[in-house]
C-alpha cells in the first residue's frame, strides 16, 4: 500500500493553516483517526485499503462507482452525497465522510498531506484565455536570470529546476494531488519560487484551491470555455479567483523571502476594471499603448524574427529585443516583466532574462524544410488566438515586403464550447485567405457535424467551398493539402495543437505531433509524394490532392 496518513492529523493541519484566515475551515469530521492512503477518483486504481474520492464533474459523477471501489477493497470514502440517497449500505469497515464539497475538500487534504509547500515558495499564478504558456515561459527566463532556483507547472511541462516532467494529455493545471506533490518536490530540492499555468478549470475545479499565491497575472479574458462555464460571466469569475487568493491571504512566515502580494493587469484588456477592483496589496498595470501604466513600450517595431521595442518600468527605459513574434507577444512580456517587477528584481536584469528566452514549443513556431513560403506552428485554438495569429502572419508578410496570401489550417474540439466552432471559421474566412478545415479532438462528437458548423461559418462570411475553405478530415493530409495551395510568398498558418502530443478520437489518444506532422507534409511535399499515413482512424489512402 501507498504512505498514508492521519486523518485527523491532517484536519488539524488544515485548521493551523487556515486559522485566522477567510479560507475554508475543515468539515467536521466524526469517524475514527485511521491512517489513509492517498485519494483516487478512479475505481482502476482502488486496492484493498484505498481512499475513494467521489468528484462531481460536468457531464461526470464519481458517486454511483462508490459501491465498486467499496467491492475492490476502499475503506475510506470521501463523498458529498449521503449513503442513504445513494441506497447505499457501508460496511462496519469502511469511513464514509460526507462534506459539502469533495473537490475542494481534497484539495486542503492534499496540501496537508504534503505539508502545505505553497507556503515555503514565491508562488507566481499566471491566467488568461491566451498567452499564459508563454508568460510562464518568459517569467522563467527573468527568474533564471536573477539566479532563483525555479519550478514551473505549464500546459508544457512541469519543470523542478532543470528536471523536467511531462504532464498529463490536455491537461494545464494538474489535479490538486499533483500540484501539491510538485510543489513539495520544488522545495524538496531547494526551489524558492514557482510559476504556476493557471486555467478557468484549475480555478474552478479546486485544483489549486489551497496554494498560497504571492503574484497573480492576467494575460487577457476572451471567449473560451463557455462549455463547461456556462457564460462568459461565469468564466470570468473563475479567472478572478486567482486575485482574490492574492488579496486574500497574508504572507505566512515560511516564504523565502519577503514579497508583497501583487496582482499584474492588463490595461488593454476588458478585463482590467473586474480585477482593478479585487483590492491587492499592491497593483501592477501593463499596456501596449497607454504611457499611464506601470510597464508600456514605445517605439516597437515587428519584423520575420521577432520584435524590438523599448521597454518602459519602474522609470526606466531599456531596449529590449525578442525572437518571439506578433504584438500579442510583446503584451506577454510586458506581463511578464510586470512579475519581475513585481518580486523586486532589478530592471536590466528582467531585460536580460525576457532576452534569453527563444522560440517557444508550438508558439508561431517557424517550420522550414527548404520550401520558398513560410510556415508557422501555432497553439491558437480561440477565436481570440486565432486573431492574433492571422494578424501577427499578415504583419510578417508586410514586414517581408510581400504580398502573400495566409492559408490557415485548423479544427475545433469535440465536447468543447460549439460556439467556437463558427467563430473560428468567421474570423480565418474575414482574415485569412484561405482556410482548410479539418480534426481537432474531435473526442466521442461527430467530426462531420463539427466541419460542418465550422462550414457554415465560413459560408456565412462569403466563403465558397472549394474556392476560399475546404474541409479535409485527415489533419496531416490538410496540411499537406494546404501547402499544395501556397505560392512562394504566401504563409501557411496550422493552428490548434501546438505543444500537444495526442489526438482523441472517440476515448481513444492517437499520438500526434503538429510540429512533426507539418515536417513531414513539407518533406512529401517537396518530395512530389503524396502525405503519409501518421496513424490517425481519419487517413484516407484514396485522397486526391485536385481541389
Amino acid at each position: 500500500m501507498s504512505e498514508t496518513r492521519s486523518i485527523k492529523q491532517l484536519l488539524a493541519d488544515w485548521q493551523t493553516a487556515v486559522h485566522n484566515t477567510p479560507h475554508l475551515q475543515p468539515p467536521t469530521y466524526n469517524g475514527t483517526d485511521v491512517a489513509i492512503p492517498m485519494f483516487t477518483e478512479k475505481t482502476s486504481e482502488v486496492t484493498p485499503g484505498s481512499s475513494f474520492i467521489a468528484r462531481v464533474r460536468t457531464g461526470s459523477d464519481g458517486h454511483p462507482w462508490i459501491g465498486k471501489a467499496i467491492e475492490l477493497g476502499a475503506t475510506f470514502i470521501l463523498a458529498q452525497k449521503s449513503a442513504d440517497a445513494l441506497g447505499l449500505t457501508i460496511p462496519e469497515n469502511v469511513v464514509y465522510w460526507q462534506v459539502p464539497d469533495t473537490a475542494e475538500t481534497l484539495a486542503w487534504l492534499s496540501a496537508a498531506w504534503y505539508g502545505f509547500p505553497s507556503q515555503q515558495l514565491i508562488m507566481i499564478g499566471v491566467t488568461g484565455t491566451n498567452g499564459k504558456t508563454s508568460t510562464v515561459d518568459l517569467i522563467r527566463g527573468i527568474l533564471r536570470a536573477a539566479d532563483c532556483r525555479t519550478g514551473m507547472i505549464s500546459t508544457l511541462k512541469a519543470m523542478i529546476g532543470d528536471h523536467e516532467e511531462a504532464l498529463e494529455l490536455h491537461v494545464s493545471t494538474p489535479e490538486a494531488p499533483v500540484v501539491q506533490r510538485y510543489l513539495r518536490q520544488m522545495v524538496d530540492a531547494g526551489m524558492t519560487h514557482c510559476i504556476l499555468e493557471t486555467t478557468s478549470h484549475g480555478l474552478a475545479q479546486h485544483r489549486v484551491t489551497a496554494v498560497e499565491f504571492d503574484i497573480a497575472v492576467i494575460t487577457n479574458i476572451t471567449h473560451e470555455h463557455l462549455d463547461y462555464h456556462g457564460s462568459y460571466e461565469a468564466y470570468a469569475q473563475a479567472k478572478a479567483r486567482l486575485f482574490r487568493n492574492v488579496a486574500g491571504n497574508d504572507p505566512t512566515p515560511h516564504k523565502p523571502a519577503a514579497v508583497t502580494k501583487t496582482t499584474i493587469l492588463n490595461l488593454d484588456d476588458s478585463s482590467y476594471e473586474r480585477l482593478a477592483a479585487i483590492a491587492a496589496p499592491r497593483q501592477l498595470s501593463y499596456s501596449l499603448h497607454n504611457p499611464a501604466a506601470d510597464l508600456h513600450v514605445t517605439d516597437l517595431v515587428t519584423d520575420p524574427s521577432g520584435s524590438s521595442f523599448t521597454l518602459h518600468l519602474d522609470g526606466q527605459a531599456l531596449p529590449v529585443r525578442s525572437p518571439l513574434l506578433g504584438i500579442f507577444n510583446v503584451a506577454n512580456i510586458l506581463a511578464a516583466a510586470g512579475a519581475g517587477l513585481a518580486l523586486g528584481i532589478a530592471p536590466e536584469i528582467i531585460q536580460k532574462g525576457l532576452q534569453a528566452v527563444g522560440q517557444i514549443h508550438g508558439r508561431m513556431h517557424q517550420i522550414q524544410r527548404g520550401q520558398e513560403f513560410i510556415v508557422h506552428v501555432d497553439f491558437a485554438h480561440t477565436p481570440d488566438g486565432l486573431e492574433k495569429a492571422i494578424q501577427a502572419a499578415r504583419g510578417i508578410l508586410g514586414q517581408m515586403g510581400r504580398n502573400g496570401r495566409i492559408i490557415t489550417v485548423f479544427g475545433s474540439a469535440g465536447k468543447r464550447d460549439p460556439d467556437k466552432r463558427r467563430m473560428m471559421a468567421e474570423i480565418s474566412t474575414q482574415l485569412a485567405d484561405l482556410t482548410v478545415l479539418t480534426a481537432e479532438d474531435p473526442r466521442t462528437e461527430s467530426l462531420d457535424e463539427i466541419l460542418a458548423a465550422m462550414a457554415a461559418g465560413c459560408e456565412a462570411e462569403g466563403g465558397v467551398e472549394g474556392k476560399t475553405f475546404w474541409r479535409i478530415a485527415d489533419r496531416g493530409q490538410a496540411i499537406h493539402f494546404a501547402l499544395h495551395l501556397a505560392r512562394p510568398e504566401d504563409f501557411v498558418l496550422v493552428c490548434g495543437k501546438g505543444h500537444e502530443q495526442s489526438m482523441c478520437f472517440i476515448t481513444t489518444e492517437y499520438p500526434w505531433d503538429d510540429i512533426h506532422a507539418t515536417e513531414a507534409a513539407l518533406d512529401a511535399f517537396l518530395a512530389h509524394k503524396p502525405m503519409p499515413d501518421l496513424g490517425l482512424p481519419t487517413f484516407d489512402p484514396n485522397f486526391k490532392l485536385a481541389a
